[in-house]
């Protein structure tokens, strides 16, 4: 008989029928009466199934009765009505089918709680933990309705290289990607190590961000979206921070700032109404035994307009503040966690998008805005996160775009591809970069980012 996932099992209502599901046993108990009640999940939902096994299955002695915590197998069996409470349906078992047997002694995972820290030093085993599971679900119901939002919007799903010679933020933390021997790599007259002998003849790197090969296609098809892993060789073992992480980015042809900030709100509106609508029995979980205001903080931002300010407004929120922070407030500074929260969860109490930034602290692509002090930039901070998504205008102007970068200390002549694109009819365009990360971790309230991402990849981390 086919075998059918758990949550589907659990919303029938056709007693008497013969069901199969299989998956990891969480719980035994045996009754003196000779029956034991198994509980299985197979991670298609926070509930398990409850199947109750007699004694007189013909394994019952040899193998029903050794299912562990942990344990696999696959089941056969009548479905009726519970009488217990907690649960409309369990299963009747006709057929035990042990799989795998999983030793109690030596089973890491056991019903008492466990440490984050100590589950990530298990990472093969912590997705059949409660917490774990859930922020898996969670994660992929964002990554489909992230399809879904764009796909709806007519935008071109685009794959960029995780190979790049260009690092779009101008940060410098990019790995290095090379076949180069590191014992004795070719070396140029002057001592150098000699690119041109490696693969690509040139320096390479993984990438830290699609956005300037998106802006190319944007400005042919009109409106694209990425959605993959980037790098970042910062050595930073922060709650915030990951070396390797995915990246949502938009971008559109013909747009502004104004269409942008739009298409932000919307889009962050979109990803927490499907969660509110598809995870419910997970975000039931973390609002208990994560972050009792989850799911108020969530409908709150899923049914909000989102505040619009300027950065120089901004600064002035916060320098009025009736509270100090750790970093001081002047125009000209970048915002930092502390602030964004403040802005969010106190000035106004819901979604803040902030516009208009310095542009000393922004990236060369941004465009110049009237004054020749700021850019074209947003940011979307939301409450308990801060920062959730960065984005500007692009500097369509060739002649802006030239005077930013040299003004930053870029190389022209290596980005001639990306001029380009304003030599031959250039266009104002738009776009952001969102972290799925950390909108995973807005809806689940986690507070590590090490926890929202299947194998984290973090300095000296890179062991699964």
């Amino acid at each position: 008989m086919e075998r059918q996932l758990i949550k589907h099992v659990l919303d029938r209502e056709d007693f008497g029928a013969e069901v199969t599901i299989a998956g990891w046993v969480r719980t035994r108990r045996d009754s003196k009466a000779g029956f034991s009640f198994i509980e299985l999940y197979d991670g298609s939902s926070f509930s398990g199934m409850q199947v109750v096994a007699d004694g007189d299955l013909p394994n019952y002695e040899s193998e029903i009765l050794k299912l562990n915590i942990g344990s696999s197998a696959r089941i056969t069996g009548e479905l009726v009505e519970s009488p217990g409470k907690g649960q409309r349906v369990e299963i009747k078992a006709t057929d035990v089918e042990v799989f795998g047997l999983a030793d109690p002694e030596s089973y890491p995972l056991q019903k008492k709680r466990m440490s984050f820290e100590a589950l990530r030093d298990i990472a093969h085993l912590r997705p059949r933990t409660n917490t774990i599971g859930a922020a898996a679900r969670v994660r992929n119901e964002l990554t489909y309705a992230t399809h879904r939002f764009f796909q709806e919007r007519d935008f071109l799903y685009l794959h960029t290289p995780l190979i790049t010679t260009s690092d779009a933020e101008g940060a410098g933390a990019m790995f290095r990607v090379t076949m180069l021997d590191p014992a004795a790599p070719p070396r140029t007259t002057d001592g150098a190590v000699d690119y041109t002998e490696d693969f690509f003849g040139k320096p390479t790197f993984l990438t830290v961000s699609g956005q300037l090969n998106a802006e190319a296609y944007a400005l042919a098809v009109d409106r694209v979206y990425t959605f993959g892993p980037t790098f970042r060789a910062e050595n930073s073992n922060t709650r915030r921070h990951l070396a390797e992480f995915w990246m949502i980015e938009p971008e559109m042809a013909f747009a502004d700032l104004n269409d942008n900030a739009d298409l932000a709100e919307d889009y962050v509106r979109y990803l927490v109404r499907s969660v509110l609508d598809n995870c419910g029995d997970d975000l039931e979980f973390f609002n208990k035994w994560v972050d009792e205001s989850l799911l108020e903080r969530l409908a709150g931002v899923a049914d909000s307009d989102f505040e619009r300010i300027t950065y120089t407004e901004a600064v002035d929120v916060l320098e009025r503040a009736d509270q100090s922070f750790e970093f001081p407030v002047t125009w000209g500074v970048d915002l930092q966690s502390e602030h964004e929260r403040y802005l969010t969860e106190t000035a106004f109490k819901r979604p803040v998008i902030v516009t208009d930034f310095p542009f000393d602290f922004k990236a060369f692509y941004m465009r110049r805005n009237d004054d020749g002090k700021t850019v074209g930039a947003m940011d979307v901070l939301v409450p308990q996160v801060g920062e959730i998504i960065g984005g500007s205008q692009r500097e369509e102007r060739l002649d802006v775009l030239a005077e930013s970068m040299a003004v930053k200390g870029m190389d022209e002549d290596h980005y001639w591809w990306y001029l380009d694109l304003r030599r031959f009819g250039t266009a104002p365009h738009a776009g952001f970069g969102l972290g799925l990360e950390r909108v995973v971790q807005f809806c689940t309230g986690l507070q590590n980012i090490r926890e929202v991402i299947p194998f984290p990849r973090s300095p000296r981390n890179a062991e699964f």
